[in-house]
């Protein structure tokens, strides 16, 4: 059967991706200093005896037609590859990279992809990916190639099982493309075969649309900027609908359960009326009360000039960062995870009822006080670590309710005399796997790349690295950073659990300092919508292959 496909996908699939001049002909490997975690060293450290303390590594260009540290080209070695997670614009470009550059080195090497995410390597399900196949994916969104998963690799069992499949295909080594947690299975796993002597390497790369995964070595998690030029578009046909019809306040939930990245990139390309940062909320202690209040202002004093409209941007987590709404959350977890007794219970009442005679008398009245709705959202099934799914809890329904009932009590005092309609819309899975922008076809291809080179060079339990990300794409720096070094520990399922620490909106950091210096304008009388635009992939460099503003800002670009 001929698959059709728009003029656009033909045209995408053509495109070469640009790379750091370091990965486009011979190299060799620098190691740096040595590295440790973030916190807890010394539990870090114990648990990972083989992986912890490794020094960082910078790729460079070389002149000499052999290279020391790289594997012969003679030598034939296979190599899998996992999808891990939820989907990012860019992953095929990481496979790619990584098919490219392996067939470079030995036209007798293999990729196998594993299908349906980690469970694909513990369950030996597999498929070769073939230059027929992967011709097909190059620049393209999705993760379709061979599908990704959630399954947690932390089992003896599942690495034992990982290691004969690996062993019946000649795997040598192991990529895993994923976020946080999937970078987390890959360092256990690197630390597990190393002790086992298997002789099979684990590298990770660096994905997530939310952007939490960023530290002072990893610049930025790929599918980032895609996904925040995809909503900012969405936004800024909003805000020009609103600027015309003039009647309707926009409630925008934005994905981004840990962090508000999402939110504040988002915000930084479109400039909306309001725009709620979770770390704040946080950091001031404010209450879900005290949220309403700020939205209310500005509505009230919008009104005050004839503007019954709006734009509001709600990062997607942000209910977790609310601290009292954190401590019923948490009540809710460990009340709820593997709790057989509420799994049997029958109708929501009854469920209701269960939960307010278990939880500590502040969080039986808060969560006494929220619509049943969305206190029936809290209950619902847990994620794989036990936490509550976020993504269905409808925040923006919950501020839409509230905001109404304070602006009609306002109006009944006469101090509001305006008219409030509100419309409500989540923007997620609108952008996971949108067809990447340059950026992140550059940038996803170069990591497979650079992943492949890492392998080449025998190294395990590190991340495939890409820096200096605001300069062209010829001058940005390939090397490798150790998982290790971006470890801590953290409670999962009642158990401190070593994982990668999370990156939160840092709020003495320029882009969220951008918004504070302008959040007042843009609330104001004077709309300062910007209209984003769809992505744009041919055209002008000022135009195609701008970073995200977040990465400009945090390097000091105006």
């Amino acid at each position: 059967m001929t698959v059709k496909k728009s003029p656009l996908q033909v045209a995408r699939q053509a495109y070469q991706p640009k790379m750091p001049i370091a990965l486009q002909g011979n190299l060799r490997l620098v190691e740096g200093k040595k590295t440790q975690s973030v916190a807890d060293q010394e539990e870090i450290a114990k648990l990972f005896p083989n992986t912890y303390g490794l020094p960082i590594i910078e790729m460079e260009p070389v002149a000499e037609s052999k290279v020391e540290s790289q594997k012969s080209k003679a030598e034939t070695f296979n190599v899998g590859v996992i999808l891990s997670g939820g989907q990012a614009p860019g992953g095929h470009n990481v496979i790619s990279g990584l098919f490219d550059c392996l067939k470079a080195m030995n036209s007798q090497n293999k990729l196998y992809g594993f299908l349906g995410g980690p469970s694909g390597l513990v369950d030996g399900k597999y498929q070769e990916l073939t230059a027929d196949i992967i011709d097909e994916y190059r620049n393209t969104g999705g993760f379709d190639i061979i599908g990704s998963g959630r399954t947690k690799l932390e089992e003896t069992w599942q690495f034992d099982n990982g290691i004969e499949v690996c062993k019946r295909l000649g795997i040598n080594a192991i990529v895993i493309i994923g976020g946080d947690d999937s970078n987390t299975n890959a360092c256990v796993l690197a630390e597990y075969y190393l002790q086992k002597k298997c002789g099979i390497q684990v590298i990770g790369c660096p994905k997530t649309i939310d952007g939490d995964l960023k530290n002072e070595m990893i610049e930025t998690s790929f599918g980032f900027d895609t996904a925040c030029k995809v909503y900012s578009e969405l936004i800024g046909n909003i805000q020009r609908d609103a600027n015309s019809a003039k009647k309707y306040w926009h409630f925008i939930r934005l994905m981004g359960r840990s962090a508000s990245h999402i939110a504040l990139e988002c915000a930084l390309q479109s400039q909306p009326n309001i725009c709620l940062i979770s770390e704040e909320v946080e950091a001031k202690n404010m209450t879900l009360n005290d949220i309403v209040e700020q939205i209310v202002e500005v509505i009230v004093d919008r009104s005050k000039a004839g503007l019954n409209f709006g734009t509001i941007l709600i990062p997607e987590g942000i209910i977790e960062f609310i601290p009292a709404m954190r401590v019923l959350i948490q009540e809710l977890n460990d009340l709820l995870s593997k709790n057989d007794e509420f799994a049997s219970l029958e109708g929501d009442e009854a469920k209701r009822e269960y939960v307010k005679s278990m939880l500590t008398p502040a969080s039986c009245d808060l969560y006494r006080s929220l619509p049943k709705g969305i206190a029936r959202q809290l209950t619902l099934d847990r994620d794989p670590h036990g936490n509550v799914m976020v993504s269905q809890i409808e925040t923006e329904k919950l501020l839409i309710e509230m905001v109404g009932k304070r602006l009609a009590q306002l109006k009944a005092e006469g101090i509001y005399t305006g008219k409030f309609s509100a419309l409500n819309h989540f923007f997620g899975y609108e952008g996971r796997c949108a067809i990447p922008s340059n950026f992140d076809a550059d940038y996803c291809y170069s990591i497979g790349q650079a992943a492949m080179h890492l392998i080449a060079a025998g190294k395990s339990g590190y991340m495939a690295l890409i820096r200096h990300l605001t300069r062209p794409a010829s001058e940005w720096l390939a090397g490798g950073v150790p998982i290790t070094m971006m470890m801590n520990l953290e409670k999962r399922n009642g158990k401190m659990k070593p994982v990668i620490q999370k990156a939160l909106v840092d709020l003495n950091g320029a882009p969220f300092l951008y918004l504070k210096k302008h959040r007042a304008e843009w609330a104001d009388a004077n709309t300062s919508y910007i209209y984003p635009g769809p992505i744009q992939y041919y055209g002008p460099t000022e135009v195609c292959d701008q970073p995200t503003r977040t990465l400009r800002l945090e390097h000091g670009e105006k």
